[in-house]
């Protein structure tokens, strides 16, 4: 069996990876609150640990693994949106949910085994917070009911920081009803506006951490394998959720491995709406970037680095993804080589795997080249439509009926403003004394071409 390491980020070391139980090999990812479209670095996670779930379905079994992503639809955030634009909240998460799931897969994810939504395991978290009361490890203040840190000796493991540099460099909420300033909400109260449930500490709603460990638990174990996600969960979400889950069900319980992506940039700079950099996933879409593209631009940085999506990393990979869907058309998957699987099983190393496929792709290795790109979520038919050839035979007679009416009148306005479409479109234009040629070029968005004809 091929060999998995996986740098477990509680432990800061490069792991073989070790199942507890090969026939059910469990995994959770920290999914999106779901009050809005998914901006570019929320796709980052999701596509790595697509490509986790993918590795581990290849070597145990597409039945032997189970894959958990939870939507967070109970949040200040929704319930801020609601009352902004009126709407329902049930209508707004549905709504978001729906573009979330529509977006994701044109990037190629699969949807996992799981998706649970917060609001519908109120009553798992209910319990485990009662347990947690019971247990010395939480107690109620004014309505709310607050993990004790104090009461865990581990808090502070996984970020590998003590209570006291947390309280320094971290921004807590100051409530007066809390006996230590980094004790974090597991319960809350709500006024009649905001969505509540009965509970034995009142009318109220969970916080946000103890969704996922009660999630998780109920789909996955007291145990199980791999917990996932951002780089800026680590802390404190993943902390407090690793403090309230061995709290509540032992030291040895919860997520045995421990993963997270590096952040996003766009052009050298942190993602940002004040720097007019900010977009979402469905921007790019709209803008003609094929899904394809954004996930192997993802995959070619390893996911421990921080990635930085620019245009010539866009062009470049659409570029590359053209060549090797011409170079594979023809032919059908081997299984993928023992030095690509071994590549990619070395701490999901994405980007040596794609340096592999160029390996391959150079050495003429078309049915190897597409078995180890698919194995990445990369030339499958169903991603594949963008790259189709396109005609443009109907639009270069065009072009030749209205540069034809320019020569008899020595206006050649409407020529150049044809042109300037065309190239807007990302086609090129050539032009001669035989007429006037067009082919695809990077970047073609055939919704430009619309309307023209």
């Amino acid at each position: 069996m091929v060999e998995i390491k996986l740098t477990n980020s509680k432990t800061r070391r490069k792991e073989v990876f070790t199942p507890l139980d090969a026939q059910n090999v469990r995994m959770y990812v920290c999914g999106p609150t779901v009050y809005d479209r998914a901006h570019l670095g929320n796709a980052r996670p999701v596509v790595v640990f697509d490509v986790l779930y993918r590795l581990l379905r290849h070597v145990y079994g597409e039945g032997a693994v189970t894959y958990a992503r939870n939507f967070t639809d109970v949040d200040d955030k929704i319930n801020a949106k609601a009352a902004e634009t009126g709407r329902d909240i049930r209508e707004i998460c549905d709504e978001t949910i729906g573009w979330f799931l529509e977006d994701m897969g044109a990037l190629g994810a699969l949807e996992p085994d799981h998706a649970p939504r917060a609001t519908e395991w109120i009553a798992q978290m209910v319990d485990m917070i009662a347990d947690l009361v019971a247990k010395g490890h939480a107690y109620e203040a004014e309505g709310h009911v607050l993990f004790a840190v104090e009461s865990y000796q581990g808090y502070g493991q996984l970020s590998n920081r003590s209570v006291d540099d947390m309280i320094a460099g971290a921004r807590v909420e100051v409530a007066p009803y809390k006996r230590n300033p980094m004790d974090f909400v597991l319960w809350k109260p709500s006024s009649g506006i905001e969505p509540g449930w009965e509970s034995p500490w009142g009318y109220g709603r969970p916080g946000w951490h103890i969704e996922c460990s009660a999630m998780a638990r109920e789909l996955l174990g007291d145990r199980f394998d791999i917990h996932g996600g951002g780089l800026d969960l680590q802390f404190p979400h993943h902390e407090n959720e690793i403090a309230q889950s061995k709290a509540c069900c032992g030291e040895d319980s919860f997520a045995q491995v421990w993963l997270h992506n590096e952040m996003l940039q766009v052009e050298g700079k942190k993602m940002s709406k004040s720097l007019g950099n900010f977009f979402t996933v469905r921007d790019l879409l709209d803008q003609g970037v094929p899904g394809e593209v954004i996930r192997f631009v993802f995959l070619s940085t390893h996911y421990r680095k921080p990635m930085d999506w620019t245009e010539k990393k866009r062009a470049e990979a659409e570029t590359t993804l053209r060549k090797w869907r011409e170079m594979t058309k023809e032919v059908a998957p081997t299984s993928v080589d023992a030095g690509g699987l071994a590549t990619l099983a070395d701490d999901l190393n994405t980007s040596g795997m794609i340096a592999h496929l160029h390996g391959l792709a150079a050495a003429g290795n078309a049915a190897g080249l597409l078995a180890g790109a698919q194995m990445m979520g990369l030339l499958t038919d169903d991603m594949g439509v963008w790259a189709e050839a396109v005609d443009l035979s109907a639009y270069e007679a065009l072009f030749d009926g209205v540069r034809a009416e320019a020569m008899e009148t020595k206006d050649f306005s409407a020529v150049d403003a044809l042109k300037a479409q065309m190239l807007d479109a990302g086609v090129k234009v050539q032009m001669s004394k035989e007429g006037v040629s067009l082919t695809a070029g990077s970047g073609l968005d055939v919704k430009k071409l619309e309307g023209l004809l």
